[in-house]
């Protein structure tokens, strides 16, 4: 008997059998996709100079916060070679009809603990990390001066300028494993 394959339909064509194993292939497919992604890095970064504000699965998903000029500002999303724009502000300040507050039921809402933040923050990776600022004031300026030269020499790059400047660069490296590692331990 010959088997005829046609578009989307072509599994009820297919014997048990051949249905069986698609089946397990585009399962095991499924979970390799699942598994591949829990090593894709999540980068976060912040640049007051260049003004780039984005969270970024690297190869799959940005998404970047931009500024408006109808709106005060702009969420664009990019998913692979889509663009979608949203608009949170426009939300927050229509008007919507009030609820009546519910009653709580015996469910209680999970409060994040301090120590839990603490070992989510651990996970991540500073990349790049670069503070260049000045307070307007001479004498604080020059407090903070030895406080900065200090921090040079365990993380990222302080700087103390007497021109005006303020620049902040922030660049943070995690992956979904540590993430969720990061969760089932505690």
């Amino acid at each position: 008997m010959t088997q005829i394959i046609a578009g989307p339909l072509f599994v009820c064509f297919l014997s048990p059998k051949t249905r069986n194993m698609w089946a397990l292939i585009l399962l095991g497919l499924l979970i390799l996709l699942v598994v591949c992604s829990l090593w894709i890095p999540i980068e976060l970064y912040m640049d007051t100079v260049s003004q780039q504000y984005f969270v970024r699965l690297r190869g799959l998903v940005k998404a970047s916060i931009e500024e408006n000029d109808k709106e005060l500002i702009q969420i664009t999303l990019h998913v692979f070679f889509r663009k979608f724009y949203f608009y949170p502000l426009q939300k927050m300040f229509s008007e919507r009809p009030k609820k009546e507050p519910e009653s709580r039921s015996g469910k209680k809402r999970r409060q994040i603990g301090f120590k839990k933040i603490k070992e989510l923050m651990k996970t991540f990776k500073v990349k790049q990390l670069l503070v260049d600022i000045d307070t307007g004031d001479y004498v604080t300026n020059a407090k903070l001066y030895p406080v900065f030269a200090l921090l040079n020499r365990s993380t990222g790059s302080f700087t103390i300028n007497f021109e005006g400047r303020n620049q902040m660069l922030l660049f943070l490296e995690n992956r979904p494993i540590y993430l969720l590692r990061s969760f089932i331990n505690l």
